[in-house]
């Protein structure tokens, strides 16, 4: 039994799909599966039920995941304890990103990492927000840029930024010539929203709560369409399908030919985001520096938060 294969139950327990957890341990899928299987027989127990298309857990398997998370968190504690002699900034920074900020913010902030400490790589991990608590929580991320609320596990936080959203309209919508949007005034349209475990989907029904109810029934279909991703939602939107709400950073640069933008009046709905780590990581520059680097990405209209 090693430290590689705990982390390999609790990734297939965690994803629900060996292909999916081999992704998210770097490796490929046979060699999961043997390592799991290898486990398996040393324990003389079946760890997990494999179906067509959904991998469960078993009832004793549940407590030997359990137990492997707990074991991999001592683990990750007792490097920490090793690295506390060691150049904070040498070596891999394991970050998360939610979905909804990683395609508009990775691209700046890996370029800033690399200039001011290439000495220190990014190895990045995108998912939703629930995964990226379990990850921190197990010590398979070093730390997170997520948006609030979400649950507290004793994390520490340090803001980064308070981003407004936008309204994402076809360009021959009515509203598309408009300088601002009331929150009331979506009620009438058709509301294209990212799928269930996206927190961003969480925040626009927020914005327009009718439409929760709208997500879960017949009437939906008339009312509400979900998408993978928000920049397939915003093709959707290009196609006349409807409107979305989007946050600011994800909005394009140039001007779009079949899309417009448009702020929403005041008071202008907004999401905070912060970066999360464990309070049992020691590597404190390297939280500032990746701070730092954030910073200097242009974040066109968002507001900084630096205290």
């Amino acid at each position: 039994m090693t430290l590689t294969e705990l982390r390999y139950i609790v990734a297939v327990a965690r994803e629900k799909h060996f292909g999916r957890a081999a992704e998210a341990c770097f490796v490929s899928q046979p060699t999961l599966s043997v390592s799991i299987k290898k486990l398996e027989d040393e324990l003389d127990v079946r760890i997990f039920e494999r179906g067509a298309n959904e991998v469960s857990v078993t009832p004793i398997g549940e407590e030997i995941v359990r137990q492997a998370q707990s074991v991999i968190e001592q683990a990750a504690g007792i490097r920490e304890i090793a690295k506390r002699n060691k150049d904070p900034l040498t070596g891999a920074l394991r970050l998360g990103v939610i979905y909804t900020i990683g395609p508009y913010l990775l691209p700046d902030l890996v370029r800033q990492a690399i200039e001011r400490v290439p000495q220190m790589p990014l190895m990045l991990q995108e998912n939703f927000t629930a995964k990226l608590l379990e990850m921190l929580r197990i010590g398979e991320l070093d730390c997170a840029i997520m948006a609030e609320p979400f649950p507290d596990i004793g994390l520490a936080e340090a803001k980064l930024y308070d981003e407004p959203f936008m309204v994402a309209v076809p360009k021959a919508h009515r509203l598309s010539k408009r300088k601002s949007i009331s929150a009331e005034e979506l009620k009438e349209e058709k509301m294209l929203l990212l799928g269930t475990g996206h927190c961003f989907r969480d925040h626009v029904l927020e914005v327009c709560p009718e439409y929760a109810r709208f997500s879960s029934d017949a009437e939906g279909m008339r009312k509400t369409f979900e998408g993978s991703s928000l920049e397939t939602i915003k093709y959707m939107v290009a196609s006349g399908m409807g409107v979305t709400v989007v946050p600011q950073l994800s909005v394009p640069a140039e001007p779009q030919s079949h899309v417009v933008y448009v702020p929403f009046a005041k008071p202008v709905p907004t999401r905070r985001v912060v970066l999360a780590w464990r309070r049992s990581f020691t590597r404190y520059e390297a939280i500032a520096e990746l701070r730092n680097a954030i910073y200097a990405c242009p974040l066109k209209g968002v507001k900084r938060l630096t205290a």
